[in-house]
């Protein structure tokens, strides 16, 4: 299994409060720490703790944040040799409130912005080398399309995430080999007026819509609406879950799993990921997963 993740490399700066502040609001917050973050990063990591062999691709700043994310991703065990370091050029920043078993974010892209098509070009060939590409939103979607079409030119499998929300082209939907939006994102992409059930069913096991509390679901190509619970767990903090389950979820595939296995085995490392607090200090490993399984994996 090797998978390459082109995306964001953010420090999260999370703080923890009682509740979720209101608008125009002043709260007192518990605590406040430093955690490596990004959703491409999130992903590449939980790949990496999950077996698979994994490498970054994107952009940090030629600060401490970067210094210490990059150290991070390697001390995981995710190959960076194709970051690119910025002179000049904050690393992405993301700042997220913890409460109420749910979170907050708002992000500062920093150098996640400077991943552009001129380095895309520039890792065209790394690229063609490994069995999947993921990608989420958390770099200029211009890049996000053009690596598509590039991958898809290639014949490389991809997977996208398409977080935070913004609108997919029809043509890169169905490009893509895999497209794994939550509720509201789904939304944004389909449009509202489009039932979930007839937007699976038009796009079968490629279209993954991921529910929260209420699990994943998506549409077998026998027609059958495959709905996977979510695991009943004691949250300490939601943050990365969703890149736990697409990390899972791409190690899986990249396995040989049917889908239906691979949402199973994605959804559990999701719950297992919200019992620790931090995104990526969260992320199970492969032990774990099949520990809670009872070795039913394929």
């Amino acid at each position: 299994m090797k998978l390459a993740v082109v995306g964001s490399i953010n420090m999260d700066m999370t703080v923890t409060a009682e509740r979720i502040p209101l608008k125009g609001e002043t709260l007192r917050a518990d605590s406040i720490s430093r955690i490596p973050g990004g959703k491409g990063a999130n992903q590449a990591v939980a790949m990496a703790r999950l077996g698979a062999e994994v490498e970054m691709f994107g952009c940090v700043g030629d600060d401490d944040n970067g210094k210490l994310l990059l150290k991070n991703l390697q001390g995981a065990g995710v190959r960076t040799d194709h970051v690119r370091v910025l002179e000049g050029v904050p690393t992405g920043l993301a700042m997220i409130t913890v409460a109420e078993n749910d979170n907050t974010i708002v992000v500062v892209p920093g150098a996640n912005g400077k991943v552009d098509q001129a380095y895309v070009d520039s890792i065209s060939g790394e690229l063609g080398k490994y069995d999947m590409v993921v990608l989420q939103h958390e770099i200029p979607l211009e890049t996000v399309i053009y690596t598509v079409k590039m991958c898809h030119e290639k014949k490389i499998p991809v997977v996208l995430n398409p977080a935070p929300a913004a609108a997919v082209p029809e043509e890169i939907v169905d490009m893509v080999t895999y497209l794994t939006p939550n509720e509201h994102e789904a939304v944004l992409i389909f449009g509202e007026q489009k039932d979930t059930e007839d937007m699976l069913r038009k796009y079968p096991e490629k279209l993954v819509i991921t529910q929260g509390s209420r699990g994943v679901v998506t549409c077998l190509r026998s027609g059958e609406i495959l709905r996977v619970p979510a695991r009943m767990s004691e949250v300490a903090d939601t943050t990365g879950a969703g890149d736990t389950l697409n990390g899972a979820f791409c190690v899986r595939i990249c396995a040989g799993d049917d889908i239906r296995d691979a949402l199973v085995y994605a959804n559990t490392a999701a719950g297992l990921s919200t019992e620790k607090f931090g995104a990526q200090s969260g992320m199970p490993s492969a032990e774990e997963v099949e520990r809670e399984l009872g070795g039913k994996i394929g």
